[in-house]
């Protein structure tokens, strides 16, 4: 399965999708003109890798900035990565970034570890 790789721009958010470690990537602002189309490829692609994942997949989430309609489209992301916690010998958990003084970020990161039965890590960003 091939890896993916999107360069951040102004309104999009760097993603960095790897099969070969179970490392999923997501950083910077996402405030797409239309985020379900965004969205849509990166889900399509999640599908493919949960046929065959690896034994341990990371979602990294490191958004500075994100809109509503984003939001939307997370929740639909973590709810597809949730079906990794019934399949034997698989683990996933999300790593939740943020600065220490966003608390918008933090408390966003805490509502999503409230909606999916997925293991979170928040954890500080070192500027």
């Amino acid at each position: 399965m091939e890896d993916v790789f999107i360069q951040r721009t102004d309104r999009t958010p760097e993603v960095d999708f790897k099969a070969s470690t179970g490392i999923i990537s997501i950083t910077g602002k996402s405030i797409p003109e239309n985020p379900i189309s965004f969205y849509k490829s990166l889900s399509n692609w999640v599908d493919r890798y949960l046929e065959q994942p690896k034994p341990e997949t990371v979602v990294r989430v490191v958004l500075e900035y994100f809109n509503t309609s984003t939001s939307k489209c997370l929740v639909d992301f973590f709810k597809q990565f949730e079906r990794l916690t019934g399949m034997p010998d698989k683990q996933i958990k999300v790593e939740w970034f943020y600065e220490e003084d966003d608390e918008e970020i933090l408390d966003a990161g805490h509502d999503y570890k409230d909606l999916v039965d997925i293991p979170f890590e928040f954890k500080v960003l070192k500027v």
